[in-house]
Parts: structure tokens; C-alpha cells; sequence
């Protein structure tokens, strides 16, 4: 049996609210974020999140870590003197998360369960601060589909590697199907801020999102092969007849999540080479980490032009220091995150 979940709009949330979709967590005496070293009967949420309006996610620790003092310099963020960055979460020892003013700046790992644990987290974090209207934007690294590498991609949809525009998960024995609908004003709107004089391309398309980044990506040179070079490059071209102009493995939970929450979301990413050419990576790494800084200057314009118009430019606040409501349940939270399995 399979359970497709439509859009929908709720009256409730016309506000800007998050949306749990959970009746539960209003009965719960707290409610502890073990993979982020948070909890609403720790913390003082509000305090510490309230302000957020933008959360940008990455793979690893070090890009976010990177991309948080990028941010940071761009929207002229200034820290509380004798202050630096805070990794908040790193009692978890799973992600890391830096807050610089508005922006939050989260790693979500690789594939799709590490990015599903962290959005149910991040978006629990979003309702129990009171974040009204956040802005999410994954930022990362993808092969392309007749795409050189360095061309920035903004996803205009996400597919699963069967082109479905869904993200299937097993609940309770069904399956259910929530879509993959990222906000379109937010594609356009990114779109705009692309310069005529960026020294590289920025492309619309559809992104193919798989569970596995060998075989499932149609890889040859993965522990197991049982396919033809031949194989391989008709089904990219099937996939970029179908529209498909890269590949990752986090954006239908991603879109799918933050949609259901009702969020308004958006994918960039850097192809890191054409999949038609090879498989493995092989630009030299000075030529790597200036591609993966694009995406960055795409969505720091995007949040530039926001702060601008809202008079929130160059600003000196909260950098993610803890505001501690219970000392004792501080405690216990970090001694269950980091125990937590």
C-alpha cells in the first residue's frame, strides 16, 4: 500500500509558523535535539534562535565552518568583542552548527538519512524558537550531466533515481510519498542575482537525487560493476532527455521535508565534473575549493539583498552562545547526545 501525501494549504499556518505536523511534542515534558546537543527544556531557544532567517546546510563540518566566516564577512557581521565562531553543536559530535546573526550554518552529512535526521531537528528548532518565514538553502557539490565542472546548478526540481518527483519513506509498513516541490519564486529570484560578468555558468534543471554513490550513480569505478561504459552513457542520456542535469544525494528529502513543513527552500550546487567525461574527480584541489565557494556567493547575495532591504546589514548579536534555562538538564542533554545512537 502507498500513501501520497498532497500539497495543502492550513489557515493555521498562513503566519509564518514551522509546521511540526506532530500533536506529540506539545505533550512532551522536553523535548532534547540529541543529534544537535539541544533541548527546549535546556535551553533557552528563543533566546539563542529567534532571530534566524535564513538556515544554510553543506555536507561537512569544514565547508560550513568555511562558509559561516564567509557569510560572516559578507553581511558585515560583527562579533561581541573578545568572541569567535561557536560550533554549537559539538557535544553531538555528528554535525556542527554555527550561528552568525540571521543565518544558521549547519553540516548535514552525505545522503539522505543524515540530512532527514538533521531536518527533523532543524525544523523542531525552527517551531520551539519561533522562527517565523526561515529561508533553507542546501549548498554543495554534485556531478553533472553533460554539465562541465565549476557550472552552478539551481535545482528546479528534484527527482529520485526513478525520475519520480517524490521522496519515498517507509512509515509503519506503507509507503508514503511526500513531493519534492521547492518554492519557484525562490528558483527565479536566485536566478536573477546571477551577474552577466561570473566567470562561469549558471544553469536551471531538474536534480536526480540517489540513495548510493556508486552503482545507484551509474558509477564504473565503485567496488561492484556489472555494466558497460556503453550502459552507463545511455542512461545519463536518458537521464538528460528527461531533463536531469545532475546528480546528488540529499535534495528529494530535502525538499520534501522542508515543503511539509512549509518552508520555503532552494537547492544550489557546484558540478564537480561532467559524468559523460569519467567518474572520478580529478581538477586539482586549489581549482576544487574555488568552484565549491560559487554556490556560497550565489546564496550570500541572495541573503545580502534580504539584510539590505530589512536595514539589517553589519549588525553585532547573538553568534550562538548557549543561554542555558537548567543546568542540570544541560547536562543531561549533552550526556544523551553524546551517547545517543
Amino acid at each position: 500500500m502507498s500513501l501520497l501525501l498532497e500539497d495543502e494549504e492550513i489557515d493555521e499556518y498562513r503566519d509564518g509558523s514551522v509546521r511540526l505536523r506532530n500533536p506529540n511534542i506539545e505533550l512532551m515534558d522536553q523535548d532534547i535535539l540529541y543529534h544537535l546537543a539541544l533541548g527546549s527544556g535546556s535551553h533557552d531557544l528563543v533566546e539563542m534562535f529567534g532571530d534566524i532567517k535564513f538556515v544554510c546546510m553543506g555536507g561537512t563540518p569544514k565547508r560550513m565552518e568555511q562558509f559561516a566566516n564567509y557569510i560572516m564577512a559578507e553581511i558585515g557581521h560583527k562579533l561581541p568583542a573578545g568572541t569567535t565562531l561557536l560550533d554549537i553543536s559539538q557535544y553531538s559530535y555528528r554535525y556542527s552548527m554555527y550561528k552568525v546573526g540571521p543565518v544558521l550554518c549547519v553540516s548535514h552529512g552525505m545522503g539522505i538519512p543524515s540530512v532527514g535526521i538533521l531536518l527533523h531537528e532543524i525544523i523542531k528548532l525552527m517551531y520551539h524558537a519561533k522562527v517565523k518565514d526561515p529561508v533553507f538553502f542546501r549548498i554543495g557539490t554534485c556531478g553533472g550531466i553533460g554539465v562541465e565542472g565549476g557550472t552552478v546548478v539551481i535545482t528546479e526540481e528534484a527527482v529520485d533515481d526513478m525520475l519520480n518527483p517524490y521522496y519515498e519513506q517507509h512509515v509503519l509498513g506503507q509507503k508514503v510519498h511526500r513531493p519534492t516541490t521547492l518554492d519557484r519564486q525562490l528558483v527565479r529570484e536566485l536566478k536573477a542575482l546571477v551577474y552577466s560578468d561570473d566567470p562561469y555558468d549558471t544553469i536551471l534543471g531538474k536534480t536526480m537525487c540517489t540513495s548510493d554513490f556508486y552503482e545507484g550513480q551509474g558509477r564504473l569505478d565503485g567496488a561492484f560493476c556489472e555494466f558497460s561504459e556503453a550502459e552507463k552513457n545511455e542512461y545519463l542520456a536518458k537521464l538528460q532527455e528527461a531533463g536531469v542535469v545532475n546528480i546528488e544525494m540529499e535534495c528529494t528529502a530535502f525538499a520534501a521535508l522542508t515543503h511539509h513543513a512549509g518552508i520555503k527552500a532552494g537547492v544550489v550546487c557546484v558540478a564537480l565534473l561532467d559524468r559523460f567525461k569519467g567518474d572520478q574527480v580529478c581538477a586539482p584541489k586549489e581549482v576544487l575549493n574555488e568552484w565549491q565557494m560559487r554556490p556560497q556567493e550565489l546564496v550570500s547575495r541572495y541573503i545580502k539583498r534580504y539584510l539590505q532591504r530589512k536595514g539589517r546589514l553589519r549588525t553585532t548579536d547573538s553568534h550562538g552562545s548557549m543561554c542555558v534555562k537548567s543546568p542540570r538538564r544541560f547536562k543531561l542533554v549533552q550526556q544523551e547526545s553524546e551517547n545517543y545512537e
